[in-house]
Order: C-alpha cells, then sequence, then structure tokens
C-alpha cells in the first residue's frame, strides 16, 4: 500500500426507497472532484443510505409494542415501537441504559441492534441492512459492471467503542477487499515476531471515510478512497469472532474469581 491517499466525499440528493443507488453514487462520482471511479477504488457507503433504498425503511405508526418492548422501554426511558423494532433486529438484548439497549447482532456487539432514527424521516427509524455483505456484493456487481472498472465496496456504520467517547466507523459488510490483514508471523521494529496483530483494514477506511461523509446534514453518503494500492480480490465478508474470544466480551463473561472475591472482600472492609 501507498502512503499517499484520497478521500472524494459523494454528495446526491436524499436517498429513498427503491432508488438505484450504484446509479446514483455513479452519478455523484463523475461530478465529485475524483471524477469518476477508478480502477482500484474503494467505495464506502452508509448503511442507512443502503438499507434505505433496500426499503428498509419502518414506519413507527405501523409497529404494536409488545409486553417485553413496553418493559424494557419504562426501564431504559425509551419509546416503546422503537425498542419492539430492537427486539426484531437483535439476536438477544445484553443490558442498557437510558435511551439505548445495548444487543448482540449477528456476532456483533452494538447499541440498539444499528436502528436508527437519525437520517430517516420524521416518524421512521432505518435499520441496519438486512446481510450488509450481501448488499456491498451486489453495489460492487453494479457498479464494476457499469464503469467497467474492479473497485472494493464497503458498507459502513458509526459505532462507540468500549470506554472511548464519540463514534467511528466500522465496516459491516465488505466486497472486493480483504476486510482483515494479517501480520502475524512479520517483524517488529526489534526482530520480535508478531503473535496477535491482525489489521482492521475495512474498518479503519471505513473510519477515514465517515470524516468526509459527516453524520448530520452533510448529504454525502459515500465516499471514494483512492491511491493505497489495495489490492481488489474476490473476497467478501466481515468476520465476526466468538464472544469468548473478545477481551471484552470475555472477561465479562469469564471475570476471574479471584479478582471478583478481592472486590467483595473490599467493599465488606
Amino acid at each position: 500500500m501507498t502512503a499517499s491517499f484520497c478521500i472524494y466525499g459523494l454528495k446526491t440528493r436524499i436517498i429513498v426507497g427503491g432508488d438505484d443507488l450504484a446509479g446514483i453514487l455513479i452519478d455523484a462520482a463523475s461530478r465529485s472532484p475524483a471524477e469518476g471511479l477508478r480502477n482500484g477504488d474503494v467505495l464506502v457507503a452508509a448503511e442507512s443510505a443502503v438499507a434505505t433504498a433496500e426499503g428498509r425503511l419502518v414506519r413507527l405508526s405501523d409497529i404494536v409494542p409488545s409486553q417485553k418492548a413496553r418493559d424494557l422501554a419504562d426501564r431504559y426511558d425509551m419509546d416503546d415501537r422503537i425498542v419492539e423494532v430492537v427486539l426484531r433486529e437483535s439476536d438477544e438484548v445484553v443490558g442498557g441504559i437510558p435511551g439505548f439497549l445495548l444487543t448482540m447482532k449477528g456476532g456483533t456487539l452494538l447499541p440498539n441492534a444499528g436502528v436508527d432514527a437519525s437520517n430517516a424521516p420524521e416518524g421512521f427509524v432505518v435499520p441496519l441492512p438486512a446481510d450488509p455483505n450481501a448488499s456491498a456484493l451486489a453495489l460492487r456487481r453494479a457498479i464494476e459492471s457499469r464503469c467497467r472498472i474492479r473497485c472494493g465496496v464497503i458498507v459502513a456504520d458509526s459505532r462507540t467503542h468500549a470506554m472511548r467517547l464519540g463514534c467511528s466507523g466500522v465496516a459491516i459488510g465488505v466486497a472486493g477487499i480483504a476486510a482483515v490483514v494479517d501480520e502475524r508471523g512479520r517483524r517488529d521494529l526489534f526482530g520480535r515476531e508478531l503473535h496477535v496483530t491482525q489489521r482492521a483494514v475495512a474498518d479503519n477506511l471505513a473510519s477515514a471515510a465517515e470524516i468526509v461523509m459527516g453524520e448530520a446534514d452533510e448529504s454525502m453518503p459515500a465516499a471514494i478512497v483512492r491511491g493505497l494500492g489495495i489490492p481488489i480480490v474476490e473476497e467478501i465478508g466481515i468476520a465476526a469472532i466468538e464472544p469468548s474470544q473478545c477481551l471484552f466480551m470475555g472477561v465479562a463473561l469469564h471475570a476471574d474469581p479471584a479478582v471478583l472475591d478481592r472486590e467483595d472482600e473490599s467493599e465488606r472492609t
């Protein structure tokens, strides 16, 4: 990969259900300083735009909350209709704080199962794309066919991270590039072999692109990352890991009894 690269934001009109998102982004690219999409480009598209174009918007007035949704809404000070949508979209509710449920979805820990009211019309919420990897692949195929190029596509979401203030980009769907590059076996500056490091390339590109795309009324639902020399491959997909392999989840699931005993002792004293 080269050290010099550019990120071009793609400005569009508001995306609505049934839109030809590939066509809209190709047109936006041609009107941007990028002067169109080129071989080797990586297109980063916001999950809300992808999900909206795929018809995933949910009208809250159509939602009838279950008793579980009403109970959770009371506990966490939320709209019970939004809670009901979150329950339908999530695999498991782990906990919550006022305004948000912490959920497991597709092997990932995230707030509200990705259901979001921002960048959705009044009275609607937009869940994540049903299959973000499939969405990335479909977008890639459409762009490559029409532009006669080879490119990568990332469907990106913005997430908070444990004990950190603010959001950063996360790749939830990938096609055409390796989402993670394994650095194990390489040597560090002092000749020591790396045993753990795997670079989250797709996540890093999603974060870089979101600086340009923004989170508010920028109307830039996508960006082109150009010049990094990232290999374009047939590989697709984001690989989740088991909770037991995750440092944060693993500690929570398998807390050291000795540590807990010491904490209990300190509370008694």
